[in-house]
């Protein structure tokens, strides 16, 4: 018989993204928020048992989607970038549960932009055309 109370997972559609500086709303899509710690092996002298020891750890690159609006500061943030002027900011992806209330928060830090896609023009479409751009991060935790 149990005895804990039951807990939910978090419903993944309600997020908020704050960057450094940036001020853009309606994101549809943040993904990639992961990290891994390579392991090494490494043997002692006189034994036959192998350890694993952490090694470097590497972020992946975020990817952030929304509606494409008339808004171009996260376009101008790469176009910087592209013309030499590098501008590392944090920011963090904040969940929310259906009542409005953070309940998980990734900070990531001294991200830069390495990808934008603007468009995808489709003449006999009608849906919403996306935007994405992809940030790569130095360091992301969960806070």
């Amino acid at each position: 018989m149990a005895t804990g109370a039951r807990v939910d997972p978090f419903l993944n559609s309600h997020f908020i993204l704050e960057i450094d500086g940036i001020i853009q709303a309606g994101f549809t899509e943040a993904s990639g928020i992961s990290y891994a710690t390579a392991a090494v092996d490494y043997q002692e002298g006189g034994f036959d048992t192998v350890h694993k020891i952490p090694a470097r750890t590497t972020y992946t690159n975020i990817t952030l989607k929304w509606g494409l609006t008339a808004s171009t500061e996260l376009h101008d943030w790469y176009r910087d970038i592209t013309r030499g002027i590098i501008s590392r900011r944090n920011g963090s992806v904040i969940l929310h549960d259906v009542a409005g209330a953070e309940v998980a928060r990734w900070n990531f830090y001294d991200a830069w932009p390495t990808k934008i896609t603007e468009a995808n023009l489709v003449g006999s479409g009608n849906e919403i055309n996306i935007a994405s751009c992809e940030l790569s991060c130095e360091k992301v935790e969960r806070a």
